[in-house]
């Protein structure tokens, strides 16, 4: 059985241990980076291909024809077309909550952060600042507490619950958003929870029910020095509305660590320098050693399960 990894930089840092996945074949190959041009000739002998973001679209899938499965090394699956995987027997697993610590982590990391001015305050130590401070201590940045604050989530899987565990542990109330229209019991229309909490967080996916979800007119219900962190996916925000909100005075501030389109090679409204009291961290949420580690450990158990027939965590079966 022969298999290729075609983006294992996006995965590997050379910090995780690879053996036991690697065993698993006669044959594996992994490469740094794949280039769309490349993706053809590098796939066209594979049993199985691993990929995180590199595109495998029908004609691609098509043209494969030893292809057995396909270890996607993430949870979301845009990156593969499934219809035709479906069509053509391939199999496709993917990746899930490997990643619920790391990324509740980062989100209370930015909070705490915002409500702290981390960076305003380290850049003061280092930059003269506070060595010309009249007594002992530089207090210039307004500094507040997250007990007794308000948190508000839009998405209550497992990241969402992580979160609420978290700032539960700080003395924080949880409020809950109710998805779309489904009316489900302790939980609230947008509409309504957005002027109740002094931080918002988004754990929900990109769909077209999400996309610019969090624009100019949520925007203007939050409360006024209210807080924005989004880990979840670039495009729920708007961000030039985002950037406005900030701008304006109307947020205390933001944090975010995904953007609409990745890398942002050809800017972004968040990246101007310009826009007060924003954080953006690039994409690395889900990033701990151990989360990508399990990675490494559910694709492991997804192939040696598929090699006894045992679909494991199988997205097209």
């Amino acid at each position: 059985m022969k298999a290729v990894f075609l983006d294992l930089k996006s995965l590997d840092c050379d910090d995780l241990q690879l053996t036991d996945l690697q065993s698993q074949f006669d044959s594996f190959e992994g490469f740094a980076e794949t280039a769309p041009e490349q993706v053809a000739g590098r796939i066209v002998d594979a049993d199985v291909v691993i990929v995180n973001k590199v595109v495998l679209d029908a004609a691609l899938l098509q043209q494969a024809k030893q292809l057995k499965l396909i270890c996607i090394a993430a949870t979301g699956t845009n990156n593969v077309d499934l219809v035709k995987a479906a069509e053509l027997n391939i199999k496709v697993a993917n990746c899930q909550a490997y990643g619920t610590a790391s990324v509740a982590q980062h989100v209370l990391t930015l909070m705490l952060a915002l409500h702290t001015n981390l960076i305003a305050y380290n850049t003061a130590a280092r930059n003269g600042q506070w060595a010309q401070a009249k007594q002992f201590c530089l207090l210039d940045y307004p500094i507040q507490e997250l007990e007794g604050k308000t948190l508000g989530l839009v998405g209550y899987g497992n990241l969402g619950a992580g979160v609420a565990r978290l700032a539960e542990a700080f003395g924080m109330k949880v409020l809950i958003a109710q998805r779309g229209d489904k009316v489900v019991e302790g939980r609230l229309p947008l509409a309504q929870l957005l002027p109740q909490v002094d931080v918002l967080t988004l754990h929900c996916p990109l769909t077209d029910d999400t996309r610019n979800l969090i624009d100019s007119a949520a925007l203007a219900l939050m409360k006024p020095g209210s807080f924005l962190v989004n880990a979840a996916r670039g495009g729920i925000v708007n961000e030039t509305d985002l950037a406005q909100a900030l701008k304006s005075g109307h947020l205390a501030g933001a944090a975010t660590d995904v953007l609409t389109v990745e890398p942002p090679v050809q800017g972004n409204p968040l990246l101007a320098d310009d826009i007060p009291n924003l954080i953006v961290t690039p994409h690395s949420a889900w990033g701990s050693v151990q989360a990508r580690q399990r990675i490494v450990a559910q694709m492991t158990e997804s192939i040696a399960g598929f090699k006894r027939n045992e679909m494991i965590r199988m997205v097209v079966s």
